[in-house]
């Protein structure tokens, strides 16, 4: 499955399908957009709580009761004649160890504490609600491999979890598997091994995450790669997978792109000054990393390396990728030391994905000509003799591709929602030829997520995970011959949930330019009203070609139990409906993503689904972005807004090439070193365009470790804020002193963080009732 780095996307979703990853060859938490950032010394790191925990740990700071006001110090920018002032440029330390810096950090933070404190019991109360819902002690799918069973465990009480196997009892090691088959668990069954426990390993780190898994061909070993600040900087280790041993010495500064070549040595990426990823490495067990050999180094500033395994596990592929171009070289692990062969050749605008079955590689390729891509097949001694597999079609994107030794599954978008089509392979030795009469998995919901998930290579089952807005993340097993799914593993949501309590809907906006944009929606029928007065939280994304597709999310239902609707714009610049979705949503099109998000509102509005006065949004990162514009742009709309880890200037971040991910970017958002994209950019770019008026209630959020939007991003559209607003609304800034992007590690924390955003938008709104808020 393909990655790409960016400023943020679905790591949610990722949080959501965290039971999929423990050895998947493509998906691991966090391995969307390895970057890095200079960390906080980890003596800061442990100083602060999500919930409501004052950020007064310096000892002077002890009720922050009126809002912060940061000085100013003038920054002057000029460029095409246009002068550009930016006052709270003094708030960027790369260090983060500026004092004046943290002083009016903790400030923000101690002045949220200040505002939130009336709402402390009801937030405490919402926290215990929503880890209500949570079965504790819980264990992922069980995944076969080999001798194994592999699963990741969950205990009671406990942030992290244990990565485990058993051996599979002899009945079932001797023949092939099922979709019926199931780990015996009891004393009669083989006993459970604990490979490695997060929560040992996080001890003593205020921060804690593993970014890869991976199981040696043998089984014998496990690579991890473990971040402890949040900045995504990574040691990757070996270990012995059965008493935990510690195999060679760790590799430092990585990412978490690692694979395993063979059973005695591993490829891994590292990255650049500018935290890059840009050269691939081959290491051999047991000698020092000095020693390594690189594979390759990709010395273009616009291109960042990849890596995966092939199903097969017979290759690896080191992917050279642009936000338009990608190339790729392959590895053979039974000979690692060749070291890399050219697969698919640099074309710009060419963008190719590629795997391994049999004697062919298989081949995704996009390009203007056919932009929601085709799939294609070559040998592996001839590169360049392809057979058409799959045509390029305009109204179905092919999104993704997983080989098995007799079936290629597909990926597909039509309409805005994911499709699953099962295609029979020949026999390895026999000719390919074009695929016809695939057989497509059906699904229930009106509008749902389902999403590739690690299988077998040599089986017949496919595994894959399907979710919606009312349906929790639920493990498939489908059989490919036969055309039957097995339920494995559905997630447990305890407090009584009934989902028939829930409705799901698809709507269609009208955006501006008469594009119709659609908006996924759920709410509880016997609460909603739908006559405008009920309150609702939009969302929104659209960039990167990400898809926000509809899943679960189980503290969601503390806003849908209290009658709230909440709905997904599918606007564009996101993937949603086609590769055209996405570039009619970027570059000089971005504003498209911002008047549909709009359209999106005021379409809500109008069909009474909600009111101006009920109508909350949020979005994360690059959403954050479409958050900060919207609310210069229409603040009137919306009640309520938060916005995290949000990228809100544009401008002067994209005119630092010494920023993580500034220059892999200029194919996303444009070059503003050029003058068109520069007024372009500028006419957006949220800290540039804060106005003298007023703005509904706000709240933000920041990681001082975040790696992939500076903390100073945030900040200063914060102090702008409240120098240039006229209302009398809550304006409020929470800076995460011990975390990243995804802000803080454990389970229980994020909860934490739901229960303070949700307490927010409800203290907004005026829904807390008295007798559970301590009001002073």
């Amino acid at each position: 499955m393909m990655m790409r780095m960016n400023r943020g996307a679905g790591v949610a979703n990722l949080l959501l399908h965290l039971p999929l990853l423990l050895s998947s060859p493509s998906l691991s938490p966090l391995s969307f957009f390895p970057l890095l950032a200079n960390p906080l010394p980890h003596s800061a790191s442990a100083t602060f709580q999500f919930s409501t925990a004052s950020m007064a740990s310096a000892g002077n700071i002890s009720q922050q009761t009126q809002p912060p006001v940061a000085k100013k110090v003038e920054h002057v920018m000029e460029l095409f004649g246009d002068t550009r002032v930016d006052n709270y440029y003094w708030l960027r330390d790369d260090s983060r160890t500026n004092p004046e810096v943290l002083s009016y950090l903790e400030q923000e933070n101690a002045y949220t504490d200040s505002v939130m404190s009336g709402t402390k019991a009801f937030e405490a109360k919402l926290f215990e609600e929503i880890r209500g819902r949570i079965k504790e002690d819980d264990i992922s799918a069980p995944q076969r491999k080999g001798s194994y069973y592999y699963y990741i465990k969950n205990l009671e009480g406990k942030e992290y979890v244990q990565y485990c196997r058993r051996l599979l009892p002899h009945s079932q090691a001797e023949r092939p598997a099922f979709v019926t088959d199931t780990m015996p668990v009891g004393d009669d069954a083989p006993p459970e091994h604990v490979i490695l426990d997060e929560n040992i390993k996080a001890q003593n780190h205020g921060y804690y995450s593993i970014g890869a898994f991976k199981i040696s061909p043998n089984h014998k070993m496990v690579v991890y790669a473990e971040d402890t600040k949040g900045d995504e900087i990574y040691t990757i280790y070996v270990i012995d997978a059965e008493n935990g041993a510690l195999v060679g010495k760790p590799i430092v500064g990585a990412t978490s792109y690692v694979e395993w070549a063979g059973d005695g040595a591993l490829v891994y990426v590292t990255m650049d000054e500018i935290l890059r990823p840009d050269k691939a490495w081959l290491h051999k067990l047991g000698t020092e990393q000095s020693s390594d050999s690189c594979l390759y180094h990709e010395k273009d500033e616009t291109f960042s390396l990849d890596l995966h395994a092939s199903e097969s596990r017979k290759f690896l592929f080191v992917a050279s990728e642009s936000k338009n171009t990608r190339f790729n070289f392959h590895l053979d692990v039974s000979k690692p030391e060749d070291g890399l062969s050219l697969l698919t050749p640099r074309v710009d605008g060419i963008d190719t994905f590629v795997s391994h079955r049999g004697y062919h590689f298989f081949i995704k390729r996009r390009s203007d000509k056919f932009f929601n891509s085709e799939i294609v097949a070559c040998p592996l001694d001839n590169v360049s003799e392809t057979t058409l597999l799959i045509p390029h079609r305009e109204s179905v994107k092919i999104q993704d591709m997983q080989l098995f030794n007799d079936h290629l599954v597909v990926y597909e978008r039509e309409d805005g929602l994911p499709k699953v089509i099962v295609y029979h392979l020949p026999d390895a030795g026999e000719p390919l030829k074009r695929l016809q009469d695939g057989q497509a998995v059906d699904f229930l919901d009106p509008v749902y997520s389902v999403d590739p998930s690690d299988s077998d290579f040599y089986s017949s089952i496919l595994r894959f995970s399907y979710s919606s807005l009312k349906t929790p993340p639920s493990i498939y097993d489908y059989d490919m011959k036969k055309g039957n799914s097995v339920l494995k593993r559905i997630e447990p949501v305890l407090g009584g949930f009934d989902a028939l309590k829930y409705v799901t809907e698809r709507k269609w906006a009208n955006a501006p330019d008469g594009t119709q944009i659609p908006i996924s929606i759920v709410y509880r029928k016997d609460l909603v009203k739908l006559d405008g007065t009920d309150p609702l939280l939009l969302y929104g994304y659209g960039s990167y070609e990400f898809c926000v597709d509809p899943s679960f999310k189980a503290s969601r239902l503390s806003l849908l139990d209290r009658g709230f609707i909440y709905a997904i714009a599918h606007i564009r610049g996101g993937g949603e409906m086609g590769r055209q979705w996405y570039e009619n949503g970027k570059f000089l099109k971005k504003k498209n993503t911002f008047t549909d998000f709009i359209a999106c509102a005021e379409f809500l509005i109008e069909k009474k689904y909600c009111s101006k006065e009920r109508l909350c949004i949020n979005g994360r990162s690059a959403g954050g972005l479409l958050i900060g514009a919207v609310l210069n742009m229409r603040p009137d709309l919306f009640k309520a807004a938060f916005a995290g880890v949000p990228f809100v200037d544009v401008v002067t971040t994209m005119l630092d090439p010494t920023i993580p991910l500034t220059t892999s970017e200029w194919e996303e958002w444009g070059d503003p070193r050029k003058e068109e994209f520069y007024f372009y950019m500028k006419s957006y770019s949220p800290v540039d365009n804060v106005k003298s008026q007023h703005y509904p209630n706000i709240l933000i959020t920041a990681g001082l470790n975040d790696p992939r939007v500076l903390y100073s991003e945030p900040a200063k559209f914060v102090a702008k804020l409240r120098d240039m607003k006229t209302d009398d609304n809550i304006l409020l800034f929470k800076c995460e002193f011990g975390a990243g992007h995804s802000s803080k590690s454990g389970r229980f924390e994020k909860l934490q963080e739901d229960a303070f955003i949700y307490t927010f938008i409800l203290k907004a709104l005026e829904m807390i009732p008295d007798e559970v808020s301590n009001r002073n």
